[in-house]
């Protein structure tokens, strides 16, 4: 009975060591998760500019929000942006992973190379395009001009900026979604193509009937990682045109930054904040449904 009493102690005394092991990310998950999303739950109901007490509205943001242009204009850049970017970043991700799968020399040294903006800073890569992009003396232009074309006006006009902001994001994140790509390529069973091989297809049919059939998980995740930094798009349009020319460019995001820290209605931004979350979780499964029904 002594041995036993002091098996059990003994297990006793190890569970609640694994408490305090587990208990720094039960703080943190508290004070950093919990916490915020509670508060902004209860902001939703309330007008507050940080500096006056509180005041309860009921769902005056609600209704506010469905009757304000500015959100569905946001709403509709976002989704510009979205229709832009992810084909690109599929299309150019695939494409050099393709090629990075290959055997060709240096491939260790492009693979980091193509990785390396993904780990620079969202401003610094933020300010390199804004210089690429200058109308005056952007190095792009400048190429033009010499070679005879005309100026173009990628951040001053509404119809190109929101496109050179899409390959702008696609340049700084397609290194991740290529690493993603490659993993989903060597995954791919040999045995695959060479039963393709022996039936006498070629590499196109081989790519249509293998390898994207096989990469359907890999896009699966590639489009939802891409939606939902496609819904936080902020960096980009903040630094580059400030929501401009003509609100062409105000993300979601920067409007909900705007109400919050520009005007001061922590309300209204908490509401916005909760109803875009919503309508990325719906656009995201939407996505999912839809690729994996075309791939069935």
């Amino acid at each position: 009975m002594s041995q036993r009493g002091g098996f059990l102690k003994s297990t006793r005394r190890k569970e609640r060591s694994g408490y305090w092991f587990v208990l720094p990310y039960v703080m943190f998950f508290l004070l950093f998760v919990a916490y915020p999303l509670v508060f902004s739950f209860v902001l939703i109901f309330h007008r507050w500019n940080i500096i006056t007490p509180m005041e309860w509205i009921g769902l005056k943001n609600l209704s506010h929000l469905l009757s304000d242009p500015q959100f569905f204009r946001a709403m509709r850049n976002t989704f510009v942006f979205l229709f832009i970017h992810i084909p690109l970043e599929i299309v150019v991700a695939l494409g050099f992973a393709l090629l990075l799968n290959s055997k060709i020399s240096f491939r260790g040294v492009f693979r980091a190379l193509y990785f390396l903006p993904v780990v620079v800073s969202g401003v610094v890569v933020t300010i390199l395009w804004q210089n690429l992009y200058s109308y005056d003396n952007g190095v792009l232009n400048t190429l033009f001009t010499r070679i005879g074309f005309p100026r173009i006006p990628w951040l001053i006009d509404s119809v190109f900026a929101m496109p050179s902001i899409a390959i702008m994001a696609t340049w700084k994140n397609v290194g991740i979604y290529i690493v993603l790509f490659l993993v989903g390529l060597q995954n791919i069973p040999r045995d695959l193509y060479e039963a393709a091989d022996l039936d006498g297809a070629t590499g196109t049919k081989q790519f249509f009937h293998v390898t994207l059939p096989m990469l359907n998980p890999t896009i699966v995740l590639i489009v939802a990682l891409s939606t939902i930094g496609g819904f936080s798009l902020f960096i980009e349009p903040y630094v580059l045109t400030g929501g401009g020319p003509m609100q062409s460019t105000m993300s979601g995001m920067l409007y909900i930054y705007n109400q919050a820290f520009y005007f001061g209605h922590m309300g209204y931004a908490a509401t916005l904040g909760f109803v875009f979350a919503v309508i990325m979780l719906l656009v995201v499964v939407l996505q999912r449904k839809t690729i994996e029904a075309e791939a069935t």
